[in-house]
Order: structure tokens, then C-alpha cells, then sequence
């Protein structure tokens, strides 16, 4: 896991919203997800510098489509994101737990 993976990990396997909790690192067809919550079919994805090249976006694209043809629902933050305002990303991931 990368740095920004695991600080958002420890806040997210503290945390439980309704009983529901996330696995990290939860395969999903061929790929896997950085964090899944089964139950209510979410993937939570952290991206890193690597993911702005043309190549990466267009994995990024085929991997989300997949997950999408299979019920997933995704969310996205960047490292950024992470490091600069987790309680911000935390709360985004509550109001799309929530929106089940």
C-alpha cells in the first residue's frame, strides 16, 4: 500500500458506518480494488502520481467499467487529497456509504 493508502486505511478500518466495513486491498474480477465495502457494493480508490498518464487513465477507464458492469459503485481521491484534507475525504466516503 502506498503512504496515502495506509493513512486512509487507519481511519477507515476504525470507522464503521451501520455496521459496515471495508476490506482493503479486495480483488474484483481480473483487478483490485484499494478498498471495498461488499455489502453495499463500493469501491474506494486512491490515486497516485502514476495514475495522469494516457495509459494509466484509459486501465483506470476499462477497470471502472468493469466494476461498473458488475454493480460496483466507485468513488476516486488522489494522494493529494489524502495528505491535505483526509477528514474531508472521509466524509465524502460517509455521504456515498449513506447514499445506499
Amino acid at each position: 500500500m502506498t503512504h496515502a493508502e495506509v493513512l486512509l486505511w487507519q481511519e477507515l478500518r476504525r470507522d464503521a458506518v451501520d455496521g459496515l466495513r471495508f476490506r482493503r486491498q479486495h480483488p474484483i474480477g481480473p483487478y483490485v480494488a484499494d478498498f471495498a465495502c461488499a455489502p453495499i457494493m463500493l469501491v474506494v480508490e486512491v490515486d497516485g502520481a502514476t495514475h495522469g498518464s494516457d495509459a494509466q487513465v484509459a486501465h483506470d477507464r476499462r477497470r471502472s467499467a468493469f466494476m461498473a458492469r458488475l454493480g460496483w459503485r466507485e468513488i476516486r481521491f488522489s494522494n493529494s487529497d489524502v495528505y491535505e484534507d483526509l477528514p474531508g475525504v472521509m466524509e465524502a466516503i460517509w455521504r456515498e456509504v449513506r447514499r445506499v
